[in-house]
């Protein structure tokens, strides 16, 4: 783009209590761009923090003097690149919310994961802006990275649990089938929400951590290692489970390794998960509110004792819970 007059200001410091007591300064930021034919608003968290996830709020504002002219819908995608590559580590697309209320206004939003492993370098954010066939917009957003530390842990597994965990039936793989497949679908109309979610349960008790490094200790000797999608709050068998947002239930049956189950959609590509259930309370096509009782905790599948695995998607990659306990779509914040 040329001739544009770029704008950042720090509108946000977000304290988040991280891991081990690290305390990670999360910071949001605006800018403008303007051109001829519009205006383009930007608002995004600009930390990289392994784990959690980016998200861009977009306001593309046709000036007065091209009010005259029919505004041609506009499409735009989202990027990450690290400087010293030249593909993209993720990517995204933008979705409307809904929240435009002048024809010469489009506003749209788009977020992207960010993997638990990812390395300390020099990173940035590339926004495409389509309209129409021809006219394209590129605009680059710097980011700032925060490490963050993870636990590793073992588990030993009894005789039952080992067998859950190498399973590897039909029946298994039908079930992650189905999951992937789910959590791969991004309805662009899936606009739920747009606030901050809750905690699903009242308690702060953690028995694990998103993120944490696990080695499972078979009861046969053998072992295996992975990573934990989500957190787990120990809490008593029967407890309430609570939905994290507004959204529709797109999953809720039995699976053999996490045993009664429910996934709720609250975004295009934005699921939560809920695992280990002793009683499910809502169905596949329910709609539910944030604070509306969906489950009971349990210790259902491939579990130690009773407890919430309580996980969050997007675009099928796991993403730190918390970071969406927070402003995390910048709803009622100024661009400028």
């Amino acid at each position: 783009m040329k001739n544009i007059k770029k704008i950042f200001v720090v509108l946000l410091l977000l304290q988040i209590e991280a891991l081990f007591g690290l305390e990670i300064t999360q910071t949001t930021s605006t800018a403008k761009y303007q051109e001829e034919d519009c205006n383009i608003y930007l608002i995004y968290n600009d930390s990289l923090v392994p784990g959690d996830a980016i998200f861009v709020r977009m306001m593309i504002q046709t000036p007065k003097t091209h009010k005259k002219d029919k505004p041609l819908e506009k499409q735009a995608t989202l990027q990450l690149y690290r400087k010293s590559k030249t593909k993209p580590i993720e990517s995204g697309v933008f979705y409307s919310t809904g929240k435009s209320k002048k024809a010469t206004n489009q506003e749209m939003l788009c977020g992207i994961p960010l993997s638990s492993f990812l390395e300390k370098d020099d990173y940035y954010l590339l926004i495409t802006v389509k309209e129409g066939n021809d006219s394209v917009k590129e605009i680059n957003l710097p980011l700032t990275f925060q490490a963050r530390k993870f636990n590793s842990e073992t588990i030993p597994l009894d005789s039952t649990n080992t067998a859950i965990k190498t399973d590897n039936s039909s029946a298994r793989a039908a079930q992650i089938e189905k999951l992937n497949e789910i959590l791969a679908t991004v309805n662009a109309d899936a606009v739920n929400a747009l606030k901050p979610m809750a905690s699903p349960t009242t308690s702060t008790r953690y028995t694990s951590w998103f993120g944490d490094r696990r080695v499972y200790a078979y009861s046969n000797g053998k072992s295996s290692t992975s990573l934990h999608y989500g957190n787990d709050y120990g809490i008593p068998e029967g407890s309430e489970v609570k939905a994290c947002s507004d959204g529709k239930v797109v999953l809720a049956e039995w699976r053999n390794s996490t045993g009664w189950s429910i996934v709720i959609e609250h975004l295009p590509g934005l699921y939560s998960l809920y695992y280990h259930l002793s009683e499910m309370l809502v169905k596949e096509g329910d709609t539910v509110k944030t604070g509306d009782l969906i489950a009971k905790s349990g210790k259902t599948g491939l579990a130690t004792g009773p407890h919430l695995h309580w996980e969050m998607r997007l675009n099928m990659s796991a993403v730190r819970p918390e970071f969406f306990l927070t402003n995390f779509t910048f709803e009622g914040v100024n661009y400028y």
